[in-house]
């Protein structure tokens, strides 16, 4: 086990049967699904709040996930401890690994844009803006559609994961064309 631990890159298949796994114990458990995207909208209607509470109460999609200031629903509850937990589970495979390898700037991204780490950074957190934004536009993200949707059979995650690969593939040959491949 401290082999598997130490390992910089685990094995797909033993990833994704230990996700099953999971998934069927927060389904037996708390009787919901695997997914992360949520925790953004209680954040955000938990800071806004603080500010405007009467908005928020009044605001159909924040009250389904927030509740009203006279039933309210807890902000931080598994799905969010999830998310928290995800920050120093991977440093933590991070130190068990040992590796050492830092990137800053993918070569693929290098030969495409530059090699500027400052536009690097900015073209990650526009591509995750952009992420949570169609995540949340979609009805939830890749883990709650992907994993815990295909799981259950949902048709609108089946089709959803259809088109995450298909538009991924086109946007990656958008971008860095046919000559891309030879710059990874």
């Amino acid at each position: 086990m401290t082999d598997l631990l130490r390992s910089p890159r685990w094995s797909p298949y033993l990833v994704g049967a230990a996700l099953g796994i999971l998934s069927w114990i927060t389904f037996a458990t708390m009787g919901k699904a695997l997914g992360t995207s949520t925790t953004m909208v209680r954040a955000a209607g938990a800071i806004e709040r603080t500010i405007a509470p009467e908005h928020v109460d009044q605001n159909a999609y924040f009250s389904k996930y927030l509740g009203t200031r006279e039933k309210p629903k807890p902000v931080i509850e598994w799905q969010f401890a999830l998310v928290l937990a995800l920050i120093p589970g991977a440093w933590l495979a991070a130190r068990l690994s040992r590796e050492r390898f830092r990137e800053t700037v993918p070569a693929l991204w290098a030969w495409r844009f530059s090699g500027s780490t400052g536009g690097r950074m900015v073209g990650a957190f526009v591509g995750g803006v952009i992420l949570i934004f169609g995540a949340r536009l979609a009805g939830g993200c890749t883990s709650g559609h992907s994993i815990s949707g295909t799981l259950q059979l949902a048709l609108s995650s089946w089709v959803f994961t259809i088109a995450l690969f298909t538009a991924g593939i086109a946007t990656a040959f958008a971008i860095y064309g046919r000559k891309g491949g030879d710059h990874v």
